[in-house]
């Protein structure tokens, strides 16, 4: 009989486990904590929270004297027309930045604050300050705020030479005035240029939709660390706009260049540029040495200029800066240009079939831009 009970007794013991474990992980309803730790892993609300309060909103406003009638510029019409005195009104804007130190100093577009008569900051806290301008940069579309105020969050910064295509990003700002909003999307390009006029064009590019206001707010990671400015959007028009409605392309100013520029309008009021003195064009070296890597060859070596004195002629094909092949010139000159003036840099060129190394001590970008890099 006891045998009998254990061949029934274990068989049961095992059904009946197997069905709590059924009904508690697949017909139950789970618990709310099971619930929200699920929402959690999904969310990137604690990367919204980190850098929010370091994101501002910018609201300028400059009087413009209103454009005179053409007409009045006929004899004609001029006596017939009763005298009018020239009218002036107030044009407002408004935009984004990031609180970078807890000094007060704040980054953001230079097309921004351009030309503002007043420029007054809303904090996240709801805290609002009248802005000052430190200084600017038009070549990168850069500009430096700084407002007096206690108990600032500066934003974290992040590395952009790190960041990758298809990373998850959010863009943080001002769209249209209404207030901070968030909007996610994916690293889908980097270094993209060719956009403006500017010689220090370096883009991320986004998927995260941007509208204007946004201009000059954060681009974060999901750690919530600064990734780039948000600068421009390209609409569908196919032309890059400061105002008009994006569809998904959106640029931003990548941080380790920001805050470079950043630093030089606080120290020095102008962003101090290196220099060599040499136009150049991409180049591929000839068969046979080293086919394919890409070189840069020098067209024009400006008088009296770093790389001429360095031994540089124009017919060299660069190979190195520093040791490191030349890949892409726009970077290659990009990297100079963030060097310091009297840094010391090595040049490996191709000469006649010859190796040649040289070294150029740095010199200074002018602010009204010396030929070549």
């Amino acid at each position: 009989m006891t045998n009998t009970l254990k061949f029934i007794t274990w068989p049961a013991i095992a059904g009946l486990l197997a069905a709590l474990l059924i009904l508690d992980r697949w017909v139950l309803p789970q618990s709310p904590v099971s619930i929200r730790s699920g929402v959690e892993t999904a969310s990137y609300a604690r990367a919204v929270a980190s850098a929010t309060p370091a994101v501002v909103n910018i609201y300028t406003a400059k009087l413009v004297t209103s454009r005179r009638n053409p007409l009045l510029d006929d004899m004609y019409f001029r006596r017939l027309a009763q005298p009018q005195a020239q009218r002036q009104r107030i044009e407002r804007s408004l935009g984004s930045g990031v609180i970078m130190t807890e000094q007060g100093h704040i980054l953001t577009n230079n097309h921004v604050i351009a030309g503002a008569d007043a420029i007054q900051v809303l904090l996240h806290d709801g805290r609002s300050v009248q802005a000052v301008v430190i200084a600017s940069d038009p070549a990168t579309d850069l500009a430096v705020l700084q407002v007096n105020l206690p108990d600032l969050q500066p934003i974290e910064l992040g590395d952009s030479d790190r960041t990758r295509v298809g990373d998850v990003v959010l863009a943080i700002g001002n769209p249209l005035g209404f207030g901070h909003s968030v909007t996610q999307g994916i690293v889908s390009a980097l270094g993209r240029y060719g956009l403006q006029s500017s010689l220090y064009e370096d883009y991320i590019q986004t998927d995260a939709i941007i509208h204007l206001g946004n201009s000059g707010g954060a681009l974060i990671d999901t750690r919530g660390r600064l990734l780039g400015i948000n600068t421009l959007i390209y609409t569908a028009n196919s032309q890059p706009s400061h105002t008009a409605t994006g569809i998904g392309i959106s640029l931003a100013i990548p941080v380790n260049l920001a805050v470079f520029v950043m630093q030089d309008l606080i120290r020095y009021g102008e962003v101090i540029r290196g220099w060599l003195g040499v136009s150049v064009e991409p180049a591929v070296l000839p068969d046979g040495e080293r086919k394919g890597q890409q070189a840069l060859l020098v067209v024009a070596v400006a008088e009296g200029s770093p790389a001429e004195r360095a031994g540089l002629r124009r017919g060299d094909i660069i190979t190195h800066i520093d040791g490191e092949a030349v890949e892409d010139g726009r970077l290659t000159m990009h990297r100079i240009a963030m060097l310091r003036p009297g840094d010391t840099v090595g040049v490996s060129v191709q000469r006649d079939r010859q190796s040649l190394e040289l070294r150029s001590i740095v010199g200074v970008r002018s602010q009204s831009g010396a030929p070549g890099s």
